[in-house]
């Protein structure tokens, strides 16, 4: 068979999660985390930071007029982008070139702990609105109701990294197309 090349696979793949997180979807479910761990493993050079938060930034308005109008960015962006790209760096050092299930489950466990902690973190810290006391309890309070959407982060985080991670594998496949070069690719 024919070598192709292999360019197109993972830009378009985090360019399709872009467009799902825009479609119907149980709250929280959906590609965004696991599209910086795998744009982190996959993508070469600056494309693996620049494109997931380049897919955020197109969609957050989009999303934002899906859901009634909220305001698509503010300071709370700031902390969802920086846990993006801590999944991008999980992408890049847990799995790099060695995928492995356990790398990719390790890497998105780890990217969706971090997620939920440091956001409901801020979340208790007042952004956008003090919802909670700012005592312990407080804090404890702020962590149980986000369990929840934890929960579905979770469950699609999962789901999704599966999902690329075999996409790309059997996109490979059957292009012929080649890993990348570690050297070159990273």
């Amino acid at each position: 068979m024919e070598r192709h090349s292999s360019r197109w696979i993972a830009p378009g793949l985090t360019a399709a999660a872009a467009l799902v997180r825009l479609a119907p979807h149980p709250w929280n479910f959906t590609p965004v985390e696991s599209m910086a761990i795998y744009g982190g493993a996959r993508l070469a050079g600056w494309q693996a930071w620049v494109l997931p938060l380049a897919a955020m930034a197109l969609t957050d308005p989009i999303a934002s007029w899906m859901m009634g109008g909220y305001p698509a960015y503010s300071w709370m962006t700031v902390v969802i982008y920086a846990c993006l790209l801590f999944n991008v760096l999980l992408g890049r050092k847990v799995i790099g070139s060695k995928k492995s299930v356990a790398r990719i489950g390790a890497a998105t466990l780890t990217g969706s702990t971090v997620f939920f902690l440091v956001t409901n973190l801020f979340v208790w810290l007042g952004a956008p609105l003090v919802m909670y006391p700012r005592t312990l309890a407080g804090l404890e309070e702020c962590y149980a109701a986000g369990l929840p959407f934890f929960g579905w982060t979770l469950a699609g985080n999962l789901f999704y990294a599966g999902v690329f991670f075999m996409v790309d594998a059997l996109l490979r496949r059957y292009t012929g197309a080649q890993e990348p070069v570690a050297s070159i690719a990273r």
